[in-house]
């Protein structure tokens, strides 16, 4: 902790949340926290769970945990209370960190300014082995898994970023927008600034004007990283103000639109670089100055295959707590689902999309991550979501202004064969995510929401 995080001079700024934090002040404020969540029961080999929006004291009770030798649990502040109580229930945390009341108006903040409420819980169970930290997986194909990662695991791909030389590095800046209790925020983001020397702030404000205005904030070589959401975000701004310290966005969480990259440089003169990761290894391959997208190139020190077209990834312990499918991880493999293909001369990989999206329709195999990338290509269309439902494979997409579902399915049928296009589409104003900005690829709530609406194509 105090080598790999926290050592640097004192006068250094490292935090920015509205206001700058120097390392000093932060030391000072971890080794105080420490204090706190030992009167609250904490102690070393103990655990605690953070249910806490990005914020100063979010990064201070985490820290401090972790000095103090606790395994920490990270909760998204936006679970519902029956989501975060299940958690609980699940974890067994021995103390419980919350935010306190937050202020009217805090939905589109890119930091939480709130109380901090830490409470013992008797019926907690202390840290069962190494693992210091605990995650749970988006969800966004299925139910959250529990994975647990250890310090040495944590450091490991702390240098694989040290490696990469277009990520940020000390006298840059780093303007965070990916949740930080997930493992790009977190790892990506927040962990490597610390590491690394470089500054990370926090928009004041999650809105396209908000970015940019941090980004413009800071005369030092500044790097973007979120989601392919926010790239669609910034780009959207037809004519965006200069921002000469802007080298690059980064983005990872999902597969980013063919035409994206190239409008982004388009607009802001920068790349837009792409990652590929997972929860249970955290950085898996990179394209960071967008020159070989969609292919990736490996970082330092994994070893990846292909086996039956889907992505197997060395991992020698087994990431989740508990029992595990052994089509997750087996043998010393983790197992990934996505469908990929790697480059035998270069070793680059392309990842395809979800193993798990190939379907039967009247005995022909159709992959929806195909028809889906086709649909997302259609004039009209700027965003959609594709799900195998009751037999048939249905569509549910952001259209524009000018488009209706009717226009949008024909285009598609134009340029697809009969038999993969969706019996319907549905438009929506806005697709479902998760709490980490995925699209949400649940037949169930996909259904629910399109209900909502009238009848479409």
């Amino acid at each position: 902790m105090d080598d790999l995080l926290l050592a640097g001079p004192d006068t250094d700024d490292c935090l920015r949340f509205g206001t700058p934090t120097d390392r000093g002040t932060l030391r000072r404020l971890v080794a105080e926290r420490q204090l706190r969540l030992r009167a609250a029961g904490l102690t070393p080999d103990g655990t605690a769970a953070l249910s806490m929006g990005p914020s100063l004291e979010f990064v201070v009770t985490l820290l401090a945990g972790w000095r103090e030798g606790a395994q920490v649990a990270l909760l998204d502040h936006r679970l519902s209370a029956a989501e975060t109580a299940a958690a609980l229930d699940r974890l067994a945390p021995q103390v419980l960190v919350e935010d306190g009341p937050t202020p009217p108006g805090a939905a589109l903040r890119g930091y939480v300014e709130a109380p901090v409420v830490v409470t013992g819980r008797p019926g907690g169970r202390p840290a069962a082995g190494e693992h210091r930290l605990i995650q749970l997986s988006s969800g966004s194909t299925g139910p959250s898994k529990v994975i647990a990662r250890t310090g040495a695991d944590l450091a490991a791909e702390l240098d694989r970023y040290a490696r990469m030389p277009d990520f940020p590095r000390r006298g840059g800046r780093v303007v965070l927008l990916s949740s930080m209790v997930h493992v790009l925020g977190l790892v990506g983001g927040l962990l490597h600034a610390l590491h690394a020397g470089a500054e990370l702030v926090l928009p004041d404000r999650l809105t396209g004007d908000g970015i940019l205005d941090a980004v413009r904030a800071g005369e030092r070589p500044t790097t973007v990283i979120g989601v392919p959401f926010h790239a669609q975000l910034l780009t959207a701004i037809a004519q965006p103000p200069p921002t000469p310290s802007l080298v690059r966005m980064i983005v990872a969480g999902e597969l980013v639109r063919p035409a994206v990259p190239q409008a982004f440089r388009e607009r802001y003169g920068v790349p837009l670089g792409t990652m590929y990761g997972m929860t249970e290894l955290g950085v898996i391959a990179t394209d960071l100055d967008g020159t070989a997208h969609p292919a990736l190139t490996p970082a330092h020190g994994h070893e990846l295959i292909v086996r039956d077209g889907e992505l197997h990834i060395r991992r020698p312990d087994n990431p989740y707590l508990g029992t595990v499918a052994a089509d997750r991880w087996s043998d010393g493999w983790l197992h990934t689902r996505d469908a990929a293909e790697i480059d035998p001369d270069t070793g680059r990989v392309v990842v395809l999309g979800r193993r798990d999206s190939q379907v039967s329709v009247g005995g022909l195999k159709v992959d929806l991550n195909e028809v889906e990338q086709t649909l997302r290509e259609v004039p009209g269309v700027t965003e959609c979501v594709l799900v195998f439902d009751n037999g048939a494979i249905r569509a549910y997409a952001e259209l524009d202004a000018t488009t209706s579902p009717q226009e949008a399915r024909g285009r598609l049928a134009a340029r697809i064969a009969g038999y993969k296009v969706p019996r319907t589409l549905r438009a929506l104003p806005r697709l479902p995510r998760t709490n980490t900005g995925k699209l949400l690829r649940s037949a169930e709530a996909l259904r629910a929401a399109g209900e909502q609406m009238a009848p479409s194509a």
